[in-house]
């Protein structure tokens, strides 16, 4: 890992416990998640708001305006609303999309869940989607929260990972790993 990568997980996890904390002893986690559903949405979405987060040519008290703006647009909770606005203050907004991430694991780790990502060449429908998970859920013996994202250039499979483990099924994968065989014969 980079140390700029190590560097903005560091910083994420401690975001990220401040908030679960606040939200745990408030008995506001389910408000907590909505957050982060909204706040994945708008990283994935919107380029002006992952530019907002990235760029160093706003200043503090822009990201700080635009930041209050954005959260009163998304009726974001008052914790999440105001971890921001102190992320703007302290230029710390460029760690939001691994404050998301880890705060997702945090919340699902209390729960006994595990979330596990799902990359397809197509988007899976209600009965794959629910086959997998309870595949997954016999194989790991936790509830599985499935984060299905869409890259049509694996032709076809999945990519499952679950923690630090990953299973590739994809076809593009197999035409990899067929082509280094076939260099290796010539």
């Amino acid at each position: 890992m980079s140390e700029t990568a190590s560097i903005s997980t560091g910083i994420a996890q401690r975001y990220a416990s401040a908030v679960y904390d606040l939200a745990k002893d408030g008995k506001k986690v389910k408000g907590i998640e909505a957050d982060l559903d909204a706040l994945s949405d708008a990283l994935n979405d919107s380029e002006d708001f992952r530019n907002l987060i990235h760029s160093p040519v706003y200043t503090r008290d822009q990201q700080g305006a635009a930041i209050s703006a954005i959260a009163k647009k998304m009726k974001l909770s008052p914790i999440m609303t105001n971890t921001l606005s102190l992320m703007a203050t302290k230029r710390r907004l460029f760690v939001l999309p691994q404050l998301v991430k880890t705060l997702r694991a945090q919340i699902a780790e209390d729960k006994g869940e595990v979330t596990v990502e799902v990359t397809s060449a197509k988007a899976l429908t209600k009965t794959q989607s629910d086959k997998l998970a309870k595949s997954l859920t016999a194989n790991t013996g936790k509830a599985v929260t499935l984060q299905s994202t869409v890259d049509e250039s694996l032709i076809g499979g999945l990519i499952v990972k679950v923690g630090s483990k990953m299973i590739d099924t994809s076809i593009r994968s197999k035409l990899n790993s067929l082509q280094n065989v076939m260099k290796e014969v010539g």
